[in-house]
């Protein structure tokens, strides 16, 4: 077991400015030293389905526990939510284009939003470059209630919505995440998991070409 999930039980969900969990070194810091390692340089920017990459062992077992049971019904009874049949998609994104970071929602598709940051400290985010914002407004990216540093293992996790709105100021460069969304059971989310599966083939065909 890799995730600390006495710190994300004991961690209350906040409502500012909009339902969410914020767990700080949910992966720990010896698990996600290794991890960082075992992480492949990504040529490009977009997301990546892990299936299309190579990972060491380590990561592996973590992305085995991103989409296992356990965490399913952890984020279920933290947001009183029936996550039982919902499907599930994960995706690695590991560099950072000029254009990413503006302000948007998630697709409706997408009921849950999880996020799990796998970068060290560094300069660039204590400028608060690439620091995802959850923001009280569509318009403004300084109008924000909670910045969230993309290191150290941190976990948020939110339940999606019209109002969920988030961004970041820009950054280019090497910036991991790895992005879980539990899906709807309608016609969007299954074109949205089918698009996820293509993406899949095609990246694998790409990087063993």
């Amino acid at each position: 077991m890799i995730l600390d999930f006495d710190a994300f039980a004991a961690t209350a969900v906040s409502d500012t400015p909009f339902p969410h969990l914020l767990v700080r070194n949910f992966v720990p810091a010896v698990a996600l030293e290794q991890i960082v390692r075992e992480l492949p340089v990504l040529p490009a920017g977009g997301s990546w389905p892990p299936e299309s990459v190579k990972l060491g062992p380590v990561a592996k077992a973590l992305f085995g526990e991103i989409e296992g049971p356990r965490l399913r019904a952890a984020i279920a009874a933290k947001f009183d939510l029936d996550l039982t049949d919902a499907p599930s998609m994960v995706t690695l994104r590991g560099a950072s284009r000029e254009k990413d970071g503006r302000i948007h929602t998630d697709s409706v598709a997408k009921r849950v939003t999880v996020l799990f940051y796998l970068n060290p400290a560094s300069a660039a985010w204590a400028r608060q470059e690439g620091c995802l914002r959850l923001l009280r407004s569509p318009t403004d990216l300084e109008d924000f209630a909670v910045e969230v540093p993309p290191v150290d293992g941190t976990l948020l996790v939110f339940p999606n919505g019209p109002t969920t709105w988030h961004g970041h100021r820009t950054f280019v460069g090497q910036r991991y995440v790895v992005q879980l969304n539990y899906m709807t059971n309608d016609a969007k989310a299954r074109s949205e998991l089918r698009r996820h599966r293509v993406s899949a083939f095609l990246k694998r065909l790409k990087r063993a070409a």
